[in-house]
């Protein structure tokens, strides 16, 4: 393509997310893409695209009809989850550019057919909207991990709780919070980031141990507080906590390594650094109660958090230049992977190893969406959901 020419963008879904792309995309802060397009399936939806793109883009009544309509060289996928990898797959065949929303899909079959979707067509770019990733303080703390300097990782905590949720944003619309219209709670809608995250940062995990409480603070189906123990290969542990109902919530992620611990709480990251190895330390020292020596300092990032916008730019320089994308789409299978073995691991009540049985978690699953609750009480709601980004 050449690289003067801009990405010619449609967005599928004007939700929460479609809205909130569309404000930064109107106001030029991505300026190597022309939003052209935009899809809802519900009038009121379009109608408020019209306003808000000041008659300047093509509005349109279902992404199959952007993703024929040979206006766009790229899509946004922000529609509810189950459709995610369908549309991504019709958009492959039509030689179009990818990006989508997260998660990447409900269950982890799914998302593979979309990755194979994808490696069909090496030519075109598929990103995943992992936007956290473009905060300098979790790539800061990926640095040190990686880096080795630190050592081996012997344990990982993270609490996030900060995702509260009121009653009436369940009740904003009929699809949120039930096994049939969204495929989970808390799991699959606010800690795709955080799931990402933690295995961008530390690895996948062997096999995990969950208990879901579906329910427990809010009338819904689905999870709303989880705890979750990770096992790893090389014998580190981790416990993984969230809900939606804690006020005030907490965010706090945890790695301790051989030489020291990260903790990054507050958007600060602050390193315990041991002056040796604590396994040398714990065999060498002489006294009972000893304690390795180390340093406390804040780490220096240079503070940037761009969010969405740096994901969406680097799609278009992925798209213009062959530049790399801040998250590769096949990526969304990772996080996926560790929600489905939570949800699988409550379900049955068991530790689940991974890699675990996909149709085993698949036949679960169309067991819950085939008693999936139809809402009687629903207030059709699009929230400013910029507050909301963590």
């Amino acid at each position: 393509m050449d690289q003067k020419k801009k990405v010619r963008l449609g967005i599928i879904g004007y939700g929460n997310m479609g809205t909130g792309h569309t404000k930064y995309m109107m106001a030029g802060e991505s300026p190597e893409i022309d939003l052209v397009a935009i899809a809802d399936l519900r009038e009121e939806r379009r109608e408020v695209a019209r306003a808000d793109t000041a008659g300047s883009v093509k509005i349109m009544s279902s992404g199959d009809e952007l993703i024929g309509s040979g206006l766009c060289d790229a899509v946004l996928i922000a529609v509810p989850h189950y459709d995610h990898p369908p549309f991504a797959i019709k958009a492959f065949d039509k030689g179009l550019h990818v990006m989508c929303e997260k998660p990447a899909g409900v269950y982890t079959k799914q998302v593979r057919e979309m990755n194979k979707a994808a490696k069909e067509h090496p030519d075109l770019a598929f990103g995943m909207m992992f936007n956290t990733r473009t905060n300098s303080v979790y790539i800061k703390m990926r640095e040190l991990v990686a880096g080795g300097s630190l050592g081996a990782i012997k344990r990982v905590n993270w609490i996030i709780t900060s995702w509260y949720r009121t009653q009436s944003y369940y009740d904003s619309g009929a699809w949120r919070a039930t096994w049939d219209g969204e495929g989970g709670g808390v799991l699959l809608n606010q800690c795709p980031h955080n799931l990402d995250l933690i295995q961008w940062i530390c690895g996948m995990p062997t096999a995990v141990r969950a208990f879901c409480h579906n329910g427990k603070w809010h009338d819904i189906e689905v999870e709303d507080d989880v705890t979750a123990y990770l096992e790893y290969a090389n014998g580190a542990t981790g416990v993984f906590v969230t809900t939606t109902a804690d006020a005030p919530g907490t965010d706090r992620f945890e790695v301790t390594l051989d030489r020291g611990k990260l903790v990054c709480e507050d958007s600060k990251l602050i390193l315990y650094k041991l002056d040796i190895s604590e396994r040398e330390f714990c065999k060498t020292a002489k006294g009972g109660f000893d304690k390795p020596p180390m340093t406390v300092s804040e780490v220096e990032t240079d503070g940037l958090y761009p969010q969405h916008k740096a994901v969406m730019n680097a799609f278009a320089g992925r798209i213009l230049r062959g530049e790399a994308l801040v998250a590769d789409g096949s990526e969304g299978l990772n996080g996926l992977t560790l929600s489905n073995a939570m949800h699988l691991s409550s379900w049955l009540d068991k530790k689940i190893d991974i890699p675990f049985d996909e149709d085993l978690f698949l036949s679960e699953l169309t067991r819950r969406r085939e008693t999936s609750r139809a809402k009687k009480s629903v207030t059709a709601t699009t929230f400013d959901s910029s507050k909301s980004y963590q």
